[in-house]
């Protein structure tokens, strides 16, 4: 359907502002050097790993709801208050970094692997960038969550991966850009990073939370009938084709 659409742009800004996370984003600078000191497609090399690290852990979480079999209604609703939770989450610095302690056991086990890699390889980058999806987890939550729950929505397994794999890409997007840049440049350009991820996350964590609220009280059935009827007929094949 056209919300899809609405989806997969969430989920691609979803994954460029989880690296601009404050406890991500200070580390990118000496990730980037160091792959570009490995070989001068390193940075494309651990965005790849990233990405795919992101898609696999997100599919994984993604399909265990319809593996079990909950009602389509009951799930409605579930997400409608894990979207609006993640929502608020986003709206407050506080409440993140809360998050990210509360779970920071989950990146343990990843920070013991990133200690045995070997980056000195393309192929040690890209392990690099697949363990990074584990270790950055706690830090981008809220994040990482809310896209899972978006992507848990779909009806089929093509719907959720390509939901992931738009995440992974805006997550490993921010690497390979800033693998363009000089070390110098890079550092300029951090502190402005922070900044606009900071209201990057406010401003996704207020959609999150509008479409929780339309969720949970129904009216989004209503409001993607008022879309359908106001779109071209061309967008709506598109959109109801695959």
């Amino acid at each position: 359907m056209i919300a899809s659409f609405g989806v997969y742009g969430l989920s691609l800004l979803a994954g460029v502002l989880s690296i601009l996370s404050p406890c991500v984003l200070p580390l990118v600078p000496i990730l980037v050097g160091t792959a570009l000191n490995t070989h001068r497609y390193g940075p494309y090399a651990l965005a790849l790993g990233l990405a795919i690290s992101f898609t696999a852990v997100g599919v994984f979480i993604a399909t265990i709801g319809a593996s079990i079999g909950i009602d389509q209604e009951v799930f409605r609703v579930i997400a409608a208050v894990l979207l609006i939770t993640f929502g608020i989450v986003l709206l407050s610095s506080t409440l993140q970094e809360k998050f990210a302690s509360a779970t920071a056991g989950i990146g343990g086990s990843g920070n013991t692997l990133l200690s045995k890699v070997s980056t000195d390889s393309l192929s040690g980058q890209f392990v690099l960038g697949l363990l990074l999806g584990i270790v950055w987890s706690p830090c981008v939550g809220p994040v990482l969550g809310a896209t899972i729950t978006l992507a848990s929505q779909g009806a089929n397994l093509a719907h959720v991966t390509l939901v992931m794999a738009l995440f992974g890409l805006g997550a490993g997007l921010p690497l390979i850009l800033l693998g363009l840049l000089s070390r110098q440049a890079m550092m300029r350009v951090r502190s402005k990073l922070f900044t606009v991820g900071k209201i990057g996350k406010r401003i996704l964590g207020a959609i999150l939370l509008l479409v929780g609220l339309l969720i949970i009280t129904g009216l989004d059935k209503q409001f993607e009938t008022l879309i359908v009827a106001a779109s071209p007929d061309w967008l709506i094949s598109l959109t109801t084709r695959y």
